[in-house]
């Protein structure tokens, strides 16, 4: 018997009880379902299809790809509401645009702009809007940053990487990200391997564009510590924000007992909109 029909013949002051218990054999039911469903994507490899809601997606790897669905799809962290029927999107860090996929599936006359500097995972990226169909997504192979030209960007020979020397690096193109923000921005997505403040700091005066961003904050050991001058920056330019830092799975870095030390690795989410 359904549970709204159930409650008929419960006490009133037992009623709340007899939900929660519903909702938590529920819960443990999608826990299963979305365990079988992270134990099935693990093994798949470079080039594999899933299925991404109403989307396909090809991808990089497994773990990668069952943590960008988790966060983005399940946990919603580029979540937006969006404000017209055709908002405009900059999805800076789009690899295989998964964060893409997302924000088609709550608006799919979005218009979109992504960068994604790594040339084999563009490619990837590319295929995913086509297989898929969608419209209005300009895709640039650059990595955003402070200046336009060249760089060095050092793959993980996976679904990560970051601009810098190293061994394996290879040469992409930058661009500015403030010379996309010449009208109004619905939602700005930086994910960019600890470029964030950088790219930041020399668009700020541009960044009254935006409504609403989501910065990915890296606390790696060879950066510099910005997250103090990230929201004064925010601060300044008239932004309400919150930190999240994902989840103890995503960025186990965070889990208590605290600690720090010189190497220590982990990543916030910082979500920023103007109110006015």
């Amino acid at each position: 018997m359904p549970p709204s029909r159930l409650t008929q013949f419960v006490p009133p002051f037992l009623r709340p009880l007899l939900r929660g218990l519903h909702h938590a054999v529920v819960d443990r039911r999608d826990a299963r379902r979305l365990e079988c469903r992270r134990q099935a994507m693990l093994p798949l490899g470079w080039g594999a299809e899933i299925r991404v809601g109403d989307f396909r997606a090809r991808i990089t790897d497994g773990p990668n790809a069952w943590t960008m669905y988790k966060d983005i799809f399940l946990r919603k962290i580029y979540h937006f509401d969006p404000q017209r029927a055709d908002p405009l999107v900059i999805d800076g860090g789009s690899n295989i645009g998964m964060s893409i996929l997302y924000v088609k599936s709550i608006c799919p006359a979005a218009r979109v702009i992504g960068f994604e500097p790594d040339s084999a995972i563009h490619q990837l990226l590319e295929e995913n809007i086509a297989i898929n169909g969608l419209r209005q997504v300009t895709l640039v192979n650059a990595a955003l940053g402070n200046r336009d030209g060249t760089a060095t960007f050092v793959t993980d020979e996976s679904a990560g990487g970051a601009l810098g020397d190293g061994v394996g690096g290879i040469t992409v193109q930058v661009r500015r990200l403030r010379d996309y923000l010449t009208e109004p921005i619905d939602f700005l997505k930086l994910n960019i391997e600890g470029a964030e403040w950088d790219v930041l700091a020399d668009c700020e005066a541009q960044l009254r564009q935006v409504r609403e961003m989501v910065i990915e904050y890296h606390h790696l050991p060879d950066l510099p510590r910005t997250l103090h001058d990230i929201l004064g920056l925010l601060h300044r330019q008239g932004f309400e924000y919150l930190i999240n830092d994902f989840d103890g799975t995503t960025n186990g870095a965070v889990n208590p007992p605290f600690r720090l030390a010189l190497d220590s690795r982990y990543f916030l989410l910082i979500y920023a909109k103007r109110l006015d």
